[in-house]
């Protein structure tokens, strides 16, 4: 299993939201490229980008500190937020991204997900960010009446190169992931799954590598801000 360390971006600034809510935001560092340098060099072999303004406004907002990450670090890097159509994946691919990841387009324009997968092997994810199992578009804002486990297998014949699980209810509350959500969703579709929300403790991390499904990964933004969580033990524990 790999650790992704996550910076969620708003207003050019590395934060972290409590449960996706845009008011309540915590600045963790006002330079993203520095932090994700942190990240780095405790030897994450991911980052996990959201452009979380981007998210709201279904395009590219914070562009500069995506664009700074890339050029400091050779880490690969995947991103989120606002990214909606094929102009915007092919920009953002051009840039060295190595992955995109389309959420809300998964729900609203699939045709989009599956042309851009057959165009860009192993270069597109899908982000399902979930509400007491319900999917939830736009940033978080909408909830729909999408079944999480439904619209992942619905992209089992897409060719994307993994499945983003997001617990909405869990995210930046420090209270743990939901183990057992996530490894239902695993087992149930053969696209690589990586886990997210709520990863806050060493525990959480053996938690999702020993639960009775084949993970790819881990997402933790928050705990490793916080100090709950030590990169390097995380990454220890994923790889043993």
């Amino acid at each position: 299993m790999i650790l992704y360390p996550a910076i969620d971006l708003k207003d050019g600034k590395a934060v972290r939201l409590l449960r996706g809510d845009m008011d309540k935001a915590t600045v963790f560092n006002d330079d993203p490229a520095a932090q994700a340098l942190e990240f780095v060099a405790a030897g994450c072999e991911w980052l996990h980008l959201v452009d979380l303004n981007g998210a709201f406004a279904g395009e590219p907002v914070n562009g500069a500190a995506v664009e700074a990450i890339l050029s400091q670090t050779r880490t690969p890097a995947q991103l989120g937020g606002g990214i909606r159509d094929m102009a915007t994946i092919e920009m953002w691919l051009s840039k060295g991204l190595a992955r995109v990841i389309l959420g809300t387009v998964a729900v609203e324009n699939p045709a989009l997900v599956r042309e851009a997968a057959a165009a860009f092997p192993g270069k597109i994810a899908v982000g399902i960010d979930a509400k007491d199992g319900r999917v939830a578009t736009k940033g978080w804002a909408e909830v729909t009446d999408v079944d999480a486990v439904e619209l992942a297998k619905s992209y089992e014949d897409a060719g994307v190169a993994a499945i983003i699980y997001t617990d909405i209810n869990r995210d930046g509350a420090m209270q743990g992931p939901n183990v057992d959500a996530t490894a239902a969703l695993a087992r149930a579709v053969t696209i690589p799954v990586i886990a997210s929300g709520g990863v806050s403790s060493l525990k959480d991390i053996k938690a999702l590598r020993d639960c009775d499904a084949s993970l790819n990964g881990a997402i933790s933004g928050r705990a490793l801000y916080d100090g709950a969580l030590d990169l390097k033990e995380a990454i220890k524990a994923l790889r043993g």
